[in-house]
């Protein structure tokens, strides 16, 4: 993200490189999934291990406006990179630093991945509540925490550095993948304190069509009224069994197979050209090559055809535009260790750190 908006960021791995640069689909031995995430920066591979490795970290951080690191609390701080020590460097230095559970604390020295964060958050629990009939939790594919964190990442090193401009320090950023992961469970946050009568239904999921699936989202009293003239039944924003939203709530079985005795008839089209019409917020279920396809991200640019070392492939912009601003995916992703030699030739530092 820190890329896409212009930042000249710098990559360190080790001369193995990360694991992410095996990540399928591979072309002649280029990631495109590493890609997507790291175009638009410049590689670096150091032996961290190595004093001199360690030294070129130091007289990069120097010139540094702001330093990234995952590892899992205390390890940087056992390689003399911490933020103490580096702050000294350079007090202007903003620190940021992602782990799972946050830099200090009794988990704080867990390992961690996206999936682990998801369960011990409660997330997967609180989504597998609006399952009806499922006991065992999902399989997790998509990894949320890791996305999610970047974020919040994203947000505060931003606000770190408007903040430095008025006081002219750095600061260490603390992010943490479980709270970053709570964070997404509005609800269910309030539900754990208080005692509320959960929907006998999900409040949001797919009504059947004659060849599919939509889905309709009845978020608003206008959207419940739009929706009961949309399927033939306007009486029914009167109905005692569904005129407020703790009726709807307490009734939701009862709506949505009303809902779909209307949508069964109907094909996905069909269903979607008079959902849209009645000003009732709906789609289709989509893959992700079917969202891509939308004309709608041809109008705004979403897409950024970048290059690595085997050709072209084609990434997802940032979800923001600016008037004032480019914001847009770099060129290419660099291969493993390119630019060694010259960032370190320009921080005054050897490349021997890199062996």
């Amino acid at each position: 993200m820190l890329a896409d908006m212009g930042a000249d960021v710098i990559k360190i791995e080790s001369a193995e490189g990360e694991t992410m640069r095996t990540r399928p689909p591979m072309r002649n031995g280029c990631s495109t999934a590493f890609g997507q995430l790291n175009v638009g920066k410049k590689s670096v591979v150091l032996d961290l291990k190595s004093r001199d490795g360690v030294e070129a970290v130091r007289r990069l951080v120097a010139a540094a406006d702001i330093l990234v690191e995952n590892f899992r609390p205390g390890v940087m701080q056992r390689l003399g990179l911490d933020y103490a020590a580096l702050s000294a460097l350079n007090p202007r230095l903003i620190y940021c630093s992602i782990s799972g559970y946050g830099q200090t604390g009794p988990s704080a020295e867990l390992p961690a991945y996206a999936p682990v964060i998801h369960a011990a958050s409660g997330y997967d629990m609180a989504h597998l509540a609006y399952q009806p009939g499922r006991e065992r939790p999902d399989y997790c594919g998509i990894y949320h925490a890791d996305v999610v964190t970047g974020t919040y990442a994203f947000g505060a090193i931003a606000s770190a550095l408007y903040q430095r401009e008025r006081t002219g320090r750095g600061q260490h950023v603390d992010c943490s993948m479980l709270e970053s992961m709570l964070s997404l469970t509005l609800n269910e946050i309030q539900w754990s304190q208080f005692a509320v009568a959960q929907p006998s239904r999900p409040t949001f999921g797919p009504a059947a069509c004659r060849d599919g699936y939509v889905m309709i989202a009845i978020a608003s009293e206008k959207t419940f009224q739009n929706l009961m003239t949309v399927i033939g039944h306007p009486e029914w924003v009167d109905d005692a069994r569904f005129a407020k939203y703790s009726d709807r709530r307490a009734n939701w079985g009862a709506l949505m197979d009303g809902v779909e005795a209307w949508s069964g008839r109907l094909s996905v089209a069909e269903c979607l050209e008079a959902l849209n019409a009645g000003g009732v917020p709906s789609s289709a279920y989509r893959s992700v090559a079917e969202a891509l396809a939308d004309p709608q991200i041809a109008h705004r640019g979403a897409l950024a055809d970048v290059a690595d070392a085997a050709g072209s492939f084609r990434v997802v912009n940032l979800p923001f535009r600016m008037s004032e601003a480019k914001v847009a995916a770099g060129p290419r992703a660099a291969s493993l260790g390119e630019h060694t030699a010259e960032v370190l030739a320009e921080a005054g530092a050897s490349d021997r750190g890199k062996r």
